[in-house]
């Protein structure tokens, strides 16, 4: 059985979406400030090992240690923990304008500021696009060039129609077929090509009525898709479901491979056969093919539990196996429902990945994955000042990480209340405890008129109020 997940967001490519598939109400929009000059005092931020404490500043949207001339706010934050966003490597609820409208807020409620949509169709993703990418929106890649076979996933989660003209997605069965049909992975503008390989070792599953639409490219076709996506300087992705894919997937030379074999046991067989070998995990790591972990979604497919439990066990033992070579992991949670933080949450039951180490896969090593030329999750001069604050001490209090205190892009403040977002020197917020109802102040006596002074930067002891911005 395909993944529930799968099927859904695939199936928002061509029908109207029903609103029961929003499980909550959306949140509040976030809106941006303008950008500020900042001065955040006493700063404890993340290394990727432990926290460092320096006061920062933040000018034209880039962090520096120099102290500006003028400062529009000045932060406190002795008792507070910064860390960069989060990223979310897989999903596809922000791949059209129903699912942004449903979950785009919920990735900045949860701090997540950078997305990978990994099968988007092209009218979609246009549609999202013009809404993304913003000071106050997701910076989102789209694999908006999904590619399989005819027999191949996820067609079978297609009606009829999508299935035959490429809309949805692109159908290559041979790479004759691949080259002649490669002028229209351009038309689609994506940012990532995606290939479905499934069980792709075992050509006997094509005779199975059964599993008609939820198999994938075979080995010739893959190797031509790659190597055309590569002269046209594409990185291509890789869904996988058996370590036989997992190491095609590393030897025709994918980018980055989508999901952790073993996270759905798609055929129903033994899960020890979803293992990885210690020699495929040296070879991904050799190849620096970084891996999206994608475990989360497991939750989402009909299983006993006896099964679940043999199905982490696999899962544990593969992470275990591609940390010890040394595979880059990234967060990525493949929960249309979601977004990373539901990844972070599973993976840190596993308990393969210290705090440091999950913290650092989730706020750096994502992030810089997915745009290799940015200069993101990072705190030195010149990084993009791009940052969550958080109420305690993530490598101690691990759950914080899902209750930002505040979010700020690029130097612009990301906020839920209104009017916060209006000007530059506008007073700040709080996230420290509520401070006590102060009298009003005498009125003061008039005064000559002086000369204008430059007014005073707004003070900010970082925020309470600011649990809902």
């Amino acid at each position: 059985m395909r993944s529930l997940l799968s099927l859904i967001c695939l199936v928002l490519l061509t029908f109207p979406a029903s609103p029961a598939l929003a499980q909550t109400a959306s949140p509040e929009p976030f809106k941006a400030s303008s950008p500020l000059t900042l001065e955040l005092k006493s700063a404890r931020w993340f290394d990727g090992q432990a926290f460092q404490k320096a006061t920062l500043y933040v000018v034209d949207g880039k962090f520096t240690r120099k102290k500006p001339r003028k400062v529009h706010r000045s932060m406190d934050l002795h008792s507070q923990f910064l860390v960069p966003p989060l990223a979310e490597a897989h999903n596809h609820n922000l791949q059209n304008a129903w699912g942004l409208e449903h979950y785009g807020q919920r990735y900045l409620q949860d701090g997540v500021f950078y997305s990978a949509q990994l099968c988007a169709d092209p009218a979609g993703a246009e549609a999202a696009r013009s809404q993304l990418n913003r000071e106050d929106s997701v910076d989102t890649l789209f694999a908006s060039a999904c590619i399989t076979s005819s027999d191949g996933h996820p067609l079978a989660q297609l009606p009829p129609a999508a299935r035959k003209d490429d809309s949805a997605v692109l159908v290559m069965d041979s790479p004759s077929e691949a080259e002649r049909k490669w002028p229209k992975v351009a038309e689609r503008r994506p940012d990532l090509i995606k290939i479905i390989l499934s069980n792709h070792e075992r050509p006997e599953l094509r005779a199975r009525p059964e599993l008609n639409g939820r198999l994938g490219l075979n080995l010739e076709t893959a190797t031509t898709v790659v190597r055309l996506a590569h002269r046209d300087g594409l990185r291509v992705v890789a869904h996988v479901d058996s370590p036989a894919d997992f190491e095609v997937a590393v030897k025709i030379g994918v980018d980055l491979i989508a999901d952790l074999p073993g996270f759905f046991n798609s055929l129903g067989e033994d899960p020890e056969r979803l293992a990885l070998s210690p020699e495929a995990a040296a070879r991904a790591a050799q190849a620096k093919v970084g891996v999206i972990t994608a475990t989360a979604a497991t939750a989402l497919f009909p299983t006993t539990p006896a099964q679940l439990e043999k199905l982490r066990s696999v899962q544990r033992r593969n992470l275990e196996r591609l940390k010890a070579a040394g595979v880059p992991l990234l967060v990525g949670s493949d929960v249309f429902t979601g977004t990373a933080q539901a990844e972070i949450r599973q993976l840190a039951e596993f308990g393969v990945f210290s705090p440091a180490e999950l913290l650092k896969m989730a706020t750096m090593d994502t992030a810089q994955a997915l745009y290799p030329r940015r200069r993101l999750g990072c705190f030195e001069e010149g990084c993009e000042a791009s940052f969550i604050l958080l109420g305690s001490d993530p490598l101690q209090d691990p759950k914080s990480i899902a209750t930002p205190l505040l979010r700020v892009k690029q130097g612009r403040i990301l906020s839920q209340v209104e009017g916060l977002a209006d000007g530059n020197d506008q007073p700040g917020i709080s996230t420290d405890a509520p401070a006590a109802r102060k009298k009003p102040a005498a009125k003061p006596a008039p005064k000559k008129a002086t000369p204008a002074k430059a007014k005073p930067a707004a003070k900010v002891v970082a925020p309470a109020s600011a649990r809902k911005s």
